[in-house]
């Protein structure tokens, strides 16, 4: 036949997209030519295709050779439309049974000399295959990834010669197992609390941060421990379930890092340095891809020397703060990227880090701790649920023979405890409610609403405190195992709403 079409996919975002390759043979002066909105390296393609046909033994056909990509108006980019296009340019020449393929889509780049090399986004690619009961092909590299799809459906060829064998009746390549998921379910611990000594209000908030998924502000001079505690966050925090681990695998796996499946069940920790860039944060480029409030989804993303960060960078954060997502247009195209992550910043006083801080003197002026602080704007200030001022220790809480402190692994247990009963209350992390989520799962008493009301009025706080006061008020409730949200919870959640510095 002179006709073949091979299914593959492209990815847009963390999400697999249809694309069928169709290549015809036709007569004429021998030629080929790629439509359907190839770019560089998919133009580039050609050339690729064309000496690892040649090295792997096969016939290049001395034809017209036309290649679309359909649709024909999605973008195609990148190396992982080679395979498709070899096995098309093969089905159609005769040289590979058409019905031997048939039912299978293919995904990898060809290197001149015919081997496969990994490409990006397999995970999503086999997912997509996975759910549309279609045998995916991928490359010897991306086996692990292509495992944790579990759907057995794929298999991991290293070239094009034995991927070729496979399907004529030569030498089997066998299917993909699903990944042994109880082995990852139980990583090497990371950080301890062990370790921090004194410090019980800035551990407090970060227990009831892990809790209920807040987002939580450190403020102290230098030195006192807020990236330390920062740190021990995710050794907290509750394990991710399969459908999380998925999420955030998918998007490492668009990403240029790539997937380590070893960390699969282990929740991200990003910390990027405070000269990054608001591409670098959000993500983009000319292909978008995610940035780091995506690479820290389902996981923590931890500013360090948050005034220092550029003002206009902090402000790209509120909306993903609140949405959860984020949406990268560019012209001619968009990306939707998850961006549901836990905010944990630091900062100093003031530029000289101790204003207020007890045997040092602050050498900043009135006008430069105010201009200093107003790098980060009220609204973003709002999106904080829990603020706490880290001070300096006595030295002697430091001393070897101080009572040990309460390590990760008991403040997770009251941790995880906390978080199944919000779950099985309302089937989201406190963070997440809203509406009347908020109405049915929040109820104050008449008095403590009246309370409420006049801390509100004089502290001239807006709506979206008073909501994230509330959800406060229900993790310290849910902490102390109480049905209600009494004063004492609702005292100790306004206590959290210190301005900076304070």
């Amino acid at each position: 036949m002179s006709l073949a079409v091979i299914p593959t996919c492209a990815v847009s975002g963390v999400t697999a997209l249809a694309v069928n390759v169709e290549v015809h043979l036709g007569g004429g002066l021998p030629s080929l030519s790629i439509v359907g909105l190839p770019e560089t390296a998919v133009r580039e393609s050609k050339d690729r295709v064309r000496a690892a046909l040649l090295n792997a033994g096969f016939e290049f056909p001395a034809r017209r050779i036309t290649i679309n990509l359909a649709p024909a108006d999605l973008p195609k980019h990148g190396g992982r439309f080679d395979l498709p296009i070899a096995i098309g340019i093969l089905t159609a020449s005769g040289q590979l049974p058409a019905a031997a393929v048939e039912g299978w889509a293919f995904v990898g780049e060809l290197a001149l000399g015919g081997e496969i090399r990994g490409v990006a986004g397999v995970l999503p690619s086999a997912l997509f295959a996975a759910g549309r009961a279609q045998k995916l092909v991928v490359p010897q590299d991306n086996r692990d990834e292509a495992a944790l799809a579990g759907g057995g459906n794929c298999i991991a060829a290293p070239d094009l010669l034995r991927l070729c064998g496979h399907f004529s009746g030569g030498e089997r390549l066998p299917f993909i197992g699903a990944a042994a998921f109880d082995a990852l379910q139980n990583p090497v611990p990371g950080a301890d609390l062990v370790d921090v000594k004194g410090q019980h209000m800035a551990r407090r908030a970060l227990e009831i941060a892990a809790a209920g998924g807040h987002n939580l502000l450190f403020s102290g001079p230098p030195g006192t421990g807020k990236s330390m505690l920062a740190s021990r966050l995710p050794g907290i925090l509750p394990p991710m379930t399969r459908a999380e681990a998925l999420e955030t695998a998918s998007v490492a796996s668009v990403s240029q890092a790539g997937i380590d499946p070893a960390r699969f069940f282990i929740r991200p920790f990003r910390a990027p340095h405070h000269t990054a860039s608001g591409v670098a944060l959000v993500g983009g480029g000319s292909h978008p891809k995610p940035g780091e409030i995506s690479l820290a989804h389902n996981g923590v993303l931890f500013l360090d020397e948050l005034p220092e960060f550029s003002r206009q960078v902090l402000e790209v954060l509120r909306e993903p703060l609140e949405t959860g997502h984020i949406t990268i247009s560019r012209a001619g195209r968009q990306a939707d990227f998850p961006a549901r992550f836990q905010l944990v910043a630091a900062m100093n006083p003031c530029p000289c880090g101790h204003f207020g801080d007890e045997g040092r003197e602050c050498r900043c002026t009135p006008a430069q701790i105010a201009r200093y602080q107003a790098r980060v704007s009220g609204p973003f200030l709002d999106r904080i649920d829990l603020r706490v001022s880290v001070g300096r220790l006595d030295l002697s809480v430091l001393r070897q023979n101080a009572a040990p402190a309460e390590s990760s692994a008991a403040v997770r247990q009251r941790v995880l405890a906390a978080r199944e009963r919000q779950l099985q209350r309302a089937g989201v992390a406190n963070a997440g409610l809203n509406g009347e989520m908020l109405q049915t799962h929040c109820r104050l008493s008449a008095d403590d609403e009246c309370f409420l009301e006049s801390v509100m009025q004089r502290l001239q706080l807006s709506m979206r405190a008073y909501a994230r006061i509330l959800r406060t008020a229900r993790t310290i409730a849910d902490l102390a195992e109480a049905e209600q949200i009494g004063r004492a919870h609702l005292l100790e959640a306004l206590n959290y709403r210190n301005e900076p510095g304070a």
